[in-house]
């Protein structure tokens, strides 16, 4: 079976529209999908699958923080409709919103004017990141690509990186929980900590509610799986798998090319297949 529960769209950071992608996820014979736009359900108003071998799993991915670090929590076969995600979006977005407005401010100290509104424009309607804003730089010809716009401007420690109050670890778990999810660590190998830091992380998380891992995020050697697939199992927590796709342009983290689970793994969908 062919399983991608990690992927973004143009509501968040990503380049296709979440029809675009369900096309896409067609062509590359995926059967689960997830679209886990961050901090946002947006891209469900009109994601629907194009075949019947093709099936939707409800998910967000929450950005919280945890001891002063950054993580990232996915939220998979959510109730969409819930009280819980639909506090959890409002909240969040409103941080978004802050940030956003917090980003322009430092650009327009540098001369750069009217860069939320640019920003936005980028958006599709959804939320607005730094990706967005880069992409106004560019457009303006304050710099020649995304990656210049970070390293000048919105990368770390630089004018527009802004560390916004996300809610913290255990208000996600809650929230996804609330709406009858399954919380599930992101990506825990991208994480600049120790590993006896990550090992701290991972029983916070399960202490709080948190059910799962991602044992794979895109293209990945198959030590690293190996690895994440013990820390996994030691820690008594479900296994996910996701590309991390948000553009056709980056091969590491390409639509459906996830490989599959370890067999030492319990995957997350058999709690909902």
């Amino acid at each position: 079976m062919n399983v991608d529960l990690h992927c973004h769209t143009n509501v968040s950071d990503g380049t296709l529209s979440p029809a675009e992608l369900i096309r896409l996820a067609a062509e590359r014979n995926i059967n689960m999908l997830s679209i886990t736009d961050h901090d946002s359900i947006q891209a469900y108003e009109t994601a629907r699958p194009s075949n019947a071998d093709l099936r939707l799993i409800p998910g967000i991915e929450f950005s919280s923080y945890w001891n002063k670090f950054g993580v990232h929590i996915v939220g998979l076969n959510l109730d969409l409709s819930s009280a819980a995600i639909q506090q959890g979006v409002a909240q969040q977005s409103q941080a978004r919103e802050d940030r956003g407005e917090k980003i322009a401010e430092k650009l327009r100290r540098l001369g750069f004017d009217d860069c939320l509104a640019g920003a936005k424009s980028f958006t599709s309607g959804g939320q607005v990141g730094r990706p967005h804003f880069a992409q106004h730089l560019v457009a303006i010809g304050a710099v020649s690509s995304i990656q210049q716009a970070f390293k000048k401007y919105l990368g770390a420690g630089k004018a527009g990186d802004i560390k916004e109050q996300w809610a913290d670890l255990s208000q996600v778990v809650d929230w996804i929980r609330g709406a009858g999810g399954v919380a599930v660590l992101a990506h825990p190998t991208k994480y600049k900590m120790t590993r006896s830091k990550i090992n701290q992380l991972i029983e916070d998380f399960a202490a709080v509610g948190g059910e799962a891992i991602e044992v794979i995020s895109g293209l990945q050697i198959p030590s690293v799986t190996k690895d994440m697939a013990r820390l996994c199992n030691s820690h008594g927590l479900l296994a996910s798998c996701g590309s991390d796709f948000h553009s056709v342009q980056q091969p590491w983290a390409a639509l459906g090319m996830v490989a599959p689970l370890p067999d030492s793994c319990t995957p997350v969908w058999q709690r909902w297949s």
